[in-house]
């Protein structure tokens, strides 16, 4: 299947017709899907309710046209390269058909269990190869995937469980990451304390071989090792549900955006077929975790849509050296290597002999994902590990969104250091004032809305369709609001400048500040606390916590806070900085006044503005005068 586009005037072509006719550009790139019932009705929306429907009346299961396709094609194409975290262990090479034939046990072990069309299952495992077997087989059977990032606490995973009312957990016993082993059984096993819905685990013994299952648990090597090579697929709707992923909100409780199958399907694979200009024998990399949407998208669905061979790596690009990035990508030549500016930045403090020792010739598209790219790892990218004869993608998208919605294609668009670049086929951006007019002069910040659906773009948050439409349809009529900020240049090039909501974006993951404050003040000496952003040289965003508690707190306290964040949402989450104050800048309401705390973690305290209207002025002095 090839639904690439192969130039810049191939591009302007296609944007025009997917702007002028949407319907009968999405309805001609579907055809190229294998469909067990065409569809009727290419598209019906509107976006108050928000009600949006991709391809109505068709039938289709999104694993024929990422495994059986294929499988029929050309059995032995390799799927997966699987690099283990240890470069001393045996590393896997994986075909279409293996892959086929897993997914098929994995799911007829589903079925064993009782799972069905329409019932949710937990996924919480490392960067294995069950990972993505797991995933499939959900969607062979018409169940809904719930994937959760293996670095979650208990607490995180309970709530997810919970809030899906998930009836099954696929995990392991443990994880490797680096010179560590996670003991995920401890997490996974305290979580279960408060899931009432789920009536079995299956468990892969990862680490421990000698793993011994505890009540209402299956091994996976017996469970699924006794099953059939052959499942037939289950008959899916266009618009059922194929997955929920929880990301977090500006309120405490994460959300559980649902992607459906038809659209989903479509924009992943076009857009990673035009994104990273792939072509047939290629090898693609994208580092990201299957925990998060990127894994989802550019791991799983989009290259195997494709047919695309990848590397799966279980790993941290640390481990044993600095050089293991660049080390794997010599080992299978990789094409198109895809990976967050915070790793970018790491890799690059650890000076440029790690990547100079490696070849890395065999590279022609460099992408980053998650928070936009600074110009110096920028720079650092193109010419250290691109040689200057890559090109780079910095590519904008979101959970929600399904799909990447700005970025440049491969080589064929304008590029510039720190824009996203151009929107795809389909996608129509805009940048808004706050009063919701139109921004058109460049290099005039405003708020980055989209005006019209696209195949890939959430459905609904899981069981609260009115928090989906208050959330991202409410705040301007008629668009959907990404939360961002953003600006264009004279090309038209978008430069996406930050979140613009109560967010803070931790190394390409969103945490909402509510989230982190709960965590927070569940520690028993404290009274209040407030949480910002600011500028962090690795992690893009660090997160800077002013604390109200007891008299007398200090660094045990601030440990003590550590290990509750840890506990309550997962280490990624804690805070860079903690700082006790006797009080919090707040409004005459009690709102708290976030903007000027912003500006004293980023060190900005000189251009506080207009104070006066606080409920204790001097509060900020205090504040000020204290800042780490």
């Amino acid at each position: 299947m090839d639904i690439r586009i192969k130039s810049f005037e191939e591009y302007k072509a296609a944007y025009e017709r997917s702007v002028s006719k949407p319907e009968k550009f999405w309805g001609d790139m579907a055809q190229e899907f294998i469909w067990k019932k065409p569809f009727d009705q290419v598209l019906d929306w509107e976006f108050e309710s928000p009600s949006v429907k991709w391809f109505q009346g068709g039938q289709l299961n999104i694993t024929e046209n990422a495994l059986d396709r294929w499988v029929s094609e050309d059995p032995n194409r390799v799927a997966f390269y699987w690099e283990p975290n240890d470069p001393k262990e045996n590393a896997r090479e994986i075909s279409y058909k293996e892959l086929h034939q897993e997914v098929c046990k994995a799911a007829n072990a589903l079925k064993a269990q009782g799972i069905e069309k329409g019932d949710v299952v937990c996924i919480y495992m490392p960067m294995i190869p069950e990972l993505v077997v797991s995933v499939l087989a959900c969607a062979r059977i018409g169940a809904i995937h719930s994937v959760v990032f293996a670095g979650f606490s208990a607490k995180s995973l309970a709530d997810r469980i919970q809030d899906a009312s998930a009836k099954m957990l696929i995990t392991t016993d443990a994880a490797k990451r680096g010179a560590k082993n996670i003991d995920l059984h401890a997490i996974w096993s305290e979580a279960l304390r408060s899931c009432p819905s789920l009536e079995s685990v299956l468990v892969k013994a990862w680490v421990n071989k000698d793993y011994q299952p505890g009540q209402k648990e299956w091994l996976w090597d017996e469970l699924v090792s006794k099953q059939d090579v052959d499942c037939p697929a289950e008959v899916m709707n266009s618009e059922d549900e194929l997955f929920i992923l929880y990301t977090s909100g500006s309120t405490g409780k994460p959300k559980g955006v649902v992607h459906t199958c038809a659209g989903y399907m479509l924009y992943t694979a076009f857009s990673f077929q035009n994104v990273f200009q792939y072509q047939a024998g290629q090898v693609y990399w994208c580092t990201a975790d299957v925990g998060w949407i990127t894994g989802h998208s550019y791991i799983i669905y989009g290259p195997l849509l494709s047919g695309a061979t990848s590397v799966m790596f279980e790993g941290v690009p640390s481990y044993p050296d600095a050089g293991r990035f660049w080390q794997v990508c010599d080992k299978y030549q990789v094409n198109a290597f895809y990976t967050a500016p915070t790793a970018i930045r790491s890799l690059m403090a650890c000076g440029d002999d790690f990547v100079n020792h490696a070849d890395l010739s065999s590279l022609k598209v460099l992408g980053t994902v998650g928070e936009p790219i600074n110009e110096e790892a920028w720079h650092w990218y193109h010419k250290v590990v691109g040689k200057e004869k890559c090109a780079v993608v910095d590519t904008w998208w979101q959970t929600e969104t399904g799909g990447i919605m700005i970025s440049g294609l491969g080589d064929l668009s304008p590029s510039k250091p720190s824009y996203a670049g151009l929107p795809l086929p389909g996608i129509q951006p805009v940048i808004l004032d706050k009063d919701g007019q139109e921004v058109t002069e460049a290099h005039v910040e405003g708020l980055l809305a989209i005006k019209f659906p696209w195949p890939s773009m959430l459905r609904t948050t899981w069981g609260d369709h009115e928090r989906c439409r208050q959330v991202y349809f409410s705040a301007f009529k008629n668009h959907y609001f990404t939360g961002d900020g953003a600006k264009k240049d004279d090309q038209g090039l978008i430069r996406i400048i930050g979140r613009v909501d109560d967010v803070i974006n931790v190394s390409g993951h969103r945490f909402g500040t509510a989230e982190i404050e709960n965590a927070i003040n569940a520690h028993p000496k404290v009274v209040e606390s407030a949480v910002v952003g600011y500028p962090h040289d690795i992690k893009g965003q660090g997160i800077y916590a002013f604390v109200i508690g007891e008299s007398g707190l200090g660094e045990e306290q601030k440990a003590e806070i550590l290990s509750v964040v840890n506990k309550e949402i997962g280490p990624i989450a804690k805070p860079d900085k903690i700082q006790f104050v006797s009080g919090l800048p707040k409004t005459r309401s009690g709102k708290i006044m976030r903007r000027i705390l912003r500006k004293i973690a980023d060190g900005t305290a000189h251009e506080l503005g207009d104070v006066s209207t606080l409920l204790d002025p001097e509060v900020v002095a205090e504040i000020r005068d204290n800042a780490l």
